[in-house]
């Protein structure tokens, strides 16, 4: 069996390597192989991991609380197995086990950070079960791949009852996240904000947790800090935000993040009030498995959130700055971010509508474009497979946007004619893509 191991190991690395070269990611190709080889290869690794194994669900978050949540292990001295590129089905899970261990089919990691698709946990936790489990929210995402909220709900109710020792570290501001660490039975702790930071009083969000879970009734908010996040109660039961054992306090949001927790200071150099979460996420998830997390500020400061979140390039004095927006109350909150640059600026928006992305675009008119209008927006360039579609949803807001479908050709012309400032927001399957077509640039000869 060892000798099976083996061989799917070698075959995983020389099938990433092979696809790297052909400038593809590789990572699921190399998953496949190893378990077409060794079906008990991810079994057999994730009981290797000597300390814990954290997976990190939900809808928007995942990838930058997954990374920073590793990247902090790391900083503490840890080995840490992680799916770093956010490849995050059965696949891409394999690959990160099968990429990690050694030739001789053995394992040397303390630690796994595992991000996890929420539908793909039914196929993943048989193979293994989890220590952890980070919920960083519950928002309505691809209709016609997930289906309305309740049945990822009940996919995670159903595979954390399968794991009943499994620790949920739970965002307490979301109602839906929330009732669903309280209902699965599992031990859980809470993370979230208690004080008011943004005025967020647009009537026109979508806001998903409007009714309470347990009986039905409207949720009465205290005040909303975006989408349904904020601080709630049941107008016709008991159920309320849960007190929160890791609450961020002082919340500061302009070019730097800032806030306390458990009275410690934590500051970080990234943009949007979303990372405030990421960020207490990641440091809750380590101070439930007993760390000090001494080096957590220290871990923000080297911390580069790659793979197209709030990614920065530097091509020909323009900064440039990628990001990923795959629905309305994550695309709500990439608008929130860009208004907190008040110069000048120029978008790219991307919108791709392959099999990954879901092919029902119908949520951009959820999404509050009219926003930009008050952004000091210099252009709007629309892009992608759906550009089309994303042009007439500007049009309806009385926002002009230029149309060009190929990437490389829209991020070239703003670079060159650009006042020097550009946003490249994009959906899914255009992320990997468009991150390669900038890295290109960048290394190319002025």
């Amino acid at each position: 069996m060892r000798l099976r191991r083996m061989l799917a190991i070698w075959a995983a690395r020389f099938a990433g390597f092979a696809c790297k070269k052909m400038g593809r990611q590789g990572v699921t190709w190399a998953g496949k192989i190893a378990l077409k080889l060794d079906p008990n290869i991810l079994k057999t690794l994730a009981g290797q991991v000597r300390k814990g194994i954290f997976v990190t669900c939900g809808t928007n978050g995942k990838t930058t609380t997954n990374n920073m949540l590793c990247a902090a292990l790391e900083k503490e001295g840890y080995k840490v197995v992680c799916n770093h590129t956010g490849s995050n089905m059965l696949n891409g899970v394999a690959a990160a086990f099968a990429l990690a261990a050694g030739l001789g089919g053995t394992l040397d990691a303390d630690y796994a950070c595992i991000e996890v698709d929420e539908a793909s946990t039914r196929r993943i936790f048989p193979h293994f079960k989890p220590d952890y489990m980070v919920l960083t929210n519950l928002f309505r995402d691809q209709l016609d791949r997930y289906g309305e909220i309740d049945i990822t709900m009940n996919i995670l109710e159903e595979v954390m009852q399968s794991a009943p020792d499994m620790k949920v570290i739970v965002n307490g501001d979301d109602a839906l996240s929330a009732f669903l660490a309280m209902d699965s039975g599992n031990p859980y702790v809470t993370y979230g904000i208690s004080e008011q930071v943004m005025d967020d009083k647009d009537p026109h969000e979508i806001r998903e947790g409007r009714f309470c879970k347990k009986c039905g009734a409207r949720l009465e908010y205290r005040f909303y800090h975006y989408s349904q996040l904020g601080d709630y109660a049941c107008t016709g039961c008991d159920f309320k935000r849960p007190a929160i054992d890791f609450d961020a306090t002082d919340v500061r949001v302009s070019d730097q993040l800032a806030f306390r927790v458990e009275d410690h200071p934590i500051a970080a150099n990234y943009k949007g009030f979303y990372n405030v979460y990421n960020i207490l996420a990641a440091y809750a998830a380590g101070r439930t498995a007993g760390l000090s997390m001494e080096h957590f500020n220290d871990m923000l400061k080297a911390f580069n959130p790659e793979n197209g979140r709030m990614e920065q390039f530097r091509i020909k004095g323009c900064g440039i700055v990628l990001n990923l927006a795959k629905n309305p109350a994550g695309f709500n909150q990439n608008i929130s971010a860009v208004m907190q640059d008040d110069t000048k600026k120029d978008l790219i928006i991307v919108i791709n509508d392959n099999a990954q992305d879901g092919t029902d675009i119908s949520w951009l008119w959820d999404v509050d474009f009219d926003r930009f209008r008050d952004a000091n927006v210099n252009s709007i360039t629309v892009s992608g497979i759906r550009c089309q579609d994303m042009r007439l949803r500007l049009k309806y807001v009385d926002i002009p946007s230029m149309l060009e479908a190929d990437v490389e050709t829209a991020i070239r012309k703003r670079v060159e004619d650009g006042c020097g400032n550009l946003y490249v927001l994009v959906n899914y399957t255009a992320l990997f893509s468009t991150r390669n077509v900038l890295k290109k640039i960048e290394g190319e000869k002025a």
